[in-house]
C-alpha cells in the first residue's frame, strides 16, 4: 500500500519543531559549558558534526541516546526526554500528559535546562 503524500503544513510544522527542538538543546549545551566537539566526545559520537545537524533542526536525538545526552549535559534524564517528546512528537505528548501540557509553549524554558544538583555541568 502507497504511503500518502506528506502534508506540506504539517512538513513546515514538523521542521519548525525540529529547528525549536535544536535551538533548545543548544542553550542547554552551551548553559553546560560545552562545545559541540566536546558534546560529541562525551555522548560517544564519532563526529560533531551530528551535534551541529541536531542543534540545527535537520536530525533528531535517537530514543536510546537520550539519556547520555542528558547525563552529559549535566540534566535530569527524565525531563530531557519528556521535553524532547513535546518536539518530536507533540501529539503522542498531549495524548500522555493532556491538552492542558500540550497547550504550553514549547519554547517556554523547560525546567530540563536546570543543571541537577550535585551534577558538574562542564
Amino acid at each position: 500500500m502507497p504511503r500518502p503524500a506528506a502534508d506540506p503544513a504539517k512538513a513546515a510544522h514538523t521542521k519548525a519543531l525540529r529547528q525549536q527542538a535544536g535551538r533548545w538543546l543548544k542553550t542547554a549545551r552551551e548553559a553546560a559549558g560545552l562545545t559541540q566537539a566536546e558534546l560529541a566526545e562525551r555522548v560517544g559520537l564519532r563526529y560533531y558534526t551530528f551535534v551541529s545537524q541536531v542543534e540545527s533542526g535537520l536530525g533528531r536525538l535517537p530514543i536510546e541516546t537520550q539519556g547520555a545526552w542528558a547525563e552529559a549535559l549535566g540534566l535530569e534524564p527524565g525531563d530531557f526526554a519528556k521535553t524532547l517528546l513535546r518536539y518530536y512528537e507533540p501529539e503522542l505528548y498531549r495524548l500522555l500528559f493532556g491538552a492542558e501540557a500540550a497547550g504550553q509553549s514549547v519554547t517556554s524554558p523547560s525546567p530540563a535546562l536546570r543543571v541537577q544538583p550535585g551534577r558538574a555541568a562542564g
